[in-house]
């Protein structure tokens, strides 16, 4: 027997506003990933034919190396690996984790205070559902990678943004921290080597930095997913190294996909202390459970090997970062800092914007950034998705040809 509604007033349901929502608000509020979208616009019109260069994706053009790779093959054969893990991680990984850490970060950690997660971008998420309560106050220095504020609001907390500029390096002072911070200031969130700008903090005001939020008492989640790539002088600090009696208030953020060329293999993880990463294990038990295991024992490879072919990596980084720092500079109305690490260069644009370009006269980096798509086939990634209108991201994580000829183009856009 069919059932057919009836359309007669009497016997309608009442509409109420909760239930013409088909989406909760929660989840409405998010929005777009703007460097995912900028590559999936660009990926579409290379697939139609459109001789698109691509700038957008933050990701390594290489492969995996081969060794890890093999661990994956092997993983995929072992039955053991056919089945549900316990959810913090493989243990032999959560020690691998923990051995790298202290080599790598100078910080002493045990197995326990680690938990591995689905990329690096699910520890972000779990730092924050964990630290923050609703009305929670982050301090986020802009410009900021485009799913932090989505992950801080999802959690109920609030981001106060701290801008910074090419005057001071990209960089966020002890100052303005300061005079940010308020009593409901519950998290610092702290990038060094940072994207979208590829700035590195000296160690000196990372160790600063670090005893101001001690001697706050609020919390740091310190992002280090691209702590092997810097380039020249600058180095990587990590901020319990440098201030250990700051561990108990710390989450350190990392994850395999940007040393080791492993974005599609979904593996991060986070360390903090026990109380905070064992809330972390039982919110991902009722989220996803265990990591894919054959992406763990292929991060097991990783970890535990050595770092020649991340070395090899990043020599061709910093020689392209190069290449793309000096291309920029010489166009007029372009100013650009010289990259200090991750793989980003950060240009201004704001002397452009205002003027014609290729016939139109964008007056945001919004809009630049789509003439520069639509006329010119190169794809850049605005900088009103970090928080620093006037500015676009380019990533450097590209053959030297495209490289060439993709900055070449904005050029020659920019001269029309």
């Amino acid at each position: 027997m069919e059932l057919v509604p009836s359309t007669s007033a009497s016997t309608s349901v009442p509409t109420s506003p909760s239930a013409a929502r088909r989406v909760s608000q929660r989840i409405a509020a998010i929005r777009e990933s703007a460097t995912l979208a900028v590559d999936a616009r660009a990926k579409a019109m290379k697939a139609a034919g459109e001789p698109v260069i691509g700038f957008g994706a933050g990701e390594p053009d290489f492969p995996t190396p081969a060794h890890i790779v093999e661990a994956a093959v092997a993983a995929c054969r072992d039955p053991k690996n056919h089945r549900y893990s316990p959810t913090p991680g493989l243990p032999e990984l959560r020690r691998a984790i923990a051995t790298k850490t202290k080599r790598d970060s100078g910080v002493d950690i045990a197995p326990e205070q680690v938990l591995v997660t689905n990329g690096g971008k699910h520890a972000v998420y779990n730092a924050f559902q964990v630290l923050l309560d609703p009305g929670d106050e982050v301090l986020l220095p802009a410009p900021y990678w485009t799913s932090y504020p989505e992950c801080i609001a999802l959690a109920g907390g609030e981001s106060v943004v701290l801008p910074t500029d090419e005057s001071s390096g990209f960089r966020v002072s002890v100052e303005q921290l300061d005079a940010a911070c308020t009593d409901r200031t519950k998290v610092l969130l702290f990038v060094s080597p940072s994207n979208p700008t590829g700035a590195v903090y000296p160690a000196e005001e990372v160790q600063a930095i670090g005893e101001w939020a001690r001697d706050r008492g609020i919390f740091v989640v310190t992002d280090e997913i691209y702590e092997h790539l810097t380039y020249g002088e600058h180095r990587f600090s990590s901020m319990p190294e440098l201030v250990p009696d700051l561990a108990e208030r710390c989450v350190i953020l990392n994850g395999v996909a940007k040393t080791y060329a492993m974005t599609g293999w979904r593996v991060g993880w986070m360390i903090g202390p026990r109380d905070v990463i064992g809330a972390a294990a039982n919110l991902q038990s009722h989220s996803t459970s265990n990591v894919s295991n054959v992406s763990q024992m292929a991060a097991l490879a990783a970890v535990s090997g050595d770092l020649e072919a991340v070395a090899e990596m990043r020599a061709a980084f910093e020689r392209r970062g190069q290449t793309m720092y000096r291309m920029l500079s010489a166009i007029p109305g372009v100013s650009v800092l010289e990259p200090e690490g991750a793989f980003y260069c950060f240009p201004s644009f704001q002397s452009v914007l205002g003027r014609e370009v290729c016939g139109k006269t964008p007056t945001t980096t919004l809009e630049l950034c789509e003439v520069l798509l639509d006329a010119a086939k190169v794809a850049l990634v605005p900088g009103e998705a970090f928080g620093a209108p006037g500015y676009a991201r380019l990533s450097f994580a590209l053959g030297d040809d495209d490289l060439g000829e993709g900055v070449r183009r904005i050029a020659d856009a920019l001269d029309r």
